[in-house]
């Protein structure tokens, strides 16, 4: 089992700002049928051409971490459970759970690599495509 890059993620105060002036940068468009708006506090852009995605998300941080970057994968098949254990097998560390955190099946678990830097693991397209467990 692997995972790919799902969407590299910006940390940054304002979302809708920042998404803006990238977009301009890289020529960039809202998702479709998804257009980002003041007061977002989560804005995705992705590449028409590519597909690359850019996620920023505010965060409540009064100042921001040195690491405002970083990868979030996504398990090409498996569930994100598994993948979370086989990165833990392969030496990464557990930085933050946040397993749950937006209701039941959500989420996703942070990690540090070799060199101090993050990434997260999130449900792979499949779970995601399930919906939340029934409770």
């Amino acid at each position: 089992m692997t995972s790919f890059v799902s969407h590299t993620t910006v940390d940054c105060r304002n979302a809708f700002e920042l998404s803006e002036w990238w977009k301009q940068l890289l020529g960039y468009v809202d998702r479709e049928g998804d257009p980002n708006e003041p007061g977002h506090e989560e804005c995705e852009i992705h590449d028409p051409e590519t597909g690359h995605t850019i996620l920023f998300i505010e965060v409540p941080d009064e100042e921001l971490p040195a690491k405002r970057i970083h990868f979030d994968l996504r398990p090409r098949e498996g569930t994100r459970d598994g993948e979370v254990e086989r990165v833990l097998a392969l030496g990464a560390v557990q930085v933050d759970d946040q397993r749950g955190q937006y209701g039941p099946g959500t989420g996703w678990v942070v990690f540090a690599d070799p060199e101090g830097n993050q990434f997260c693991i999130l449900r792979s397209q499949g779970e995601v495509d399930a919906g939340p467990p029934a409770s």
